[in-house]
């Protein structure tokens, strides 16, 4: 029996609660928050869609009783407050670096075991925090970033070349944020085909342009960040572990050397499977993609030193 619980149930924890059910992820799905009644309406209104859906996976409820994930596989950090228009994701570091604080003792506490995925913003620098906070593994600890940063890459490159996302190929590397994002335009591709051979420059540019900001575009039109593609990437990098998938998946991970960092969570290409993270595959960067690496991760590193003490 798998258990996955998400902490948090507001837009992007309720989503990913609600995917995860609906591709049956997990055999019981637990959300947990702090508002009395939200993690409860969500899970009783996604259970009324279980004979609407043929779904089997068993969604559960709570408020603030962390004795109900008691036992979970995974454990999903969605905690702390969202963005809003004008707001960058460091801004968020002061309030969210205690909350994932308060968040992961109290989960840890009763599933010792589990591997977490971090969600919360700034996603690098919680994702670093839970490092220092845990003492776990480094495979154990993943941040969510890259699988939607890549998301959104494919959907914007299926846009330029008016094709299928799903036959789409492409992903992002380095910090989650809108100006340390890094869309590898050189390895996207449409069938294996290169896109670059069937759009200008300029256009492969672009799409990386808007990728960057594919957050903040949302969160514009919106008035808060998004959720339904963050909800759903969660729910890919926990089904990539629960089901044991071996996929390659961007996320941020703590490096020892990898890519020339030490001591830093940024995202980087990893194979996930039922240990976490299995594998941070090393590609070889050309020196403009070296450089704009080095760049992301002094970056992170400067929001890193934000955090408290």
């Amino acid at each position: 029996m798998s258990k996955v619980t998400v902490v948090g149930a507001g837009n992007v924890g309720a989503t990913a609660a609600n995917v995860m059910a609906i591709r049956e992820v997990a055999d019981e799905v637990v959300m947990i928050d702090i508002k009395e009644g939200v993690s409860e309406g969500k899970a009783m209104d996604m259970m009324q869609t279980a004979n609407l859906l043929d779904m089997n996976t068993r969604i559960n409820g709570v408020t603030n009783n962390y004795e109900a994930t008691a036992n979970s596989d995974v454990v999903v950090i969605t905690s702390g407050i969202p963005r809003k228009p004008g707001m960058t994701r460091e801004e968020l570091i002061g309030v969210n670096a205690g909350i994932v604080k308060q968040v992961t003792e109290s989960v840890l506490a009763h599933s010792p075991n589990a591997i977490i995925v971090c969600v919360s913003n700034p996603m690098d620098t919680m994702t670093y925090l839970i490092h220092k906070i845990s003492g776990l593994p480094k495979n154990r600890i993943i941040g969510m970033g890259g699988a939607l940063d890549s998301s959104r890459f494919k959907y914007y490159l299926s846009k330029a070349i008016d094709a299928n996302p799903n036959e789409i190929e492409g992903f992002v590397i380095g910090g989650h944020g809108d100006t340390t994002m890094i869309p590898m335009k050189r390895f996207a591709a449409y069938r294996g085909v290169p896109v670059s051979t069937l759009v200008p420059a300029e256009t492969l540019d672009k799409v990386a342009a808007d990728t960057m900001v594919g957050g903040a575009t949302l969160t514009k039109l919106l008035g808060t960040s998004a959720w339904y593609a963050p909800g759903a990437a969660t729910a890919e990098v926990v089904e990539a572990i629960l089901h044991d998938q071996k996929c390659m998946i961007p996320c941020s991970a703590l490096l020892e050397g990898e890519y020339g960092e030490k001591d830093l969570c940024i995202g980087v290409p990893c194979i996930l499977g039922k240990n976490g993270i299995e594998k941070i595959v090393e590609l070889e960067l050309n020196a403009e993609e070296k450089e704009l690496f080095a760049k992301s991760a002094a970056a992170v590193r400067k929001t890193n030193a934000a955090l408290p003490c």
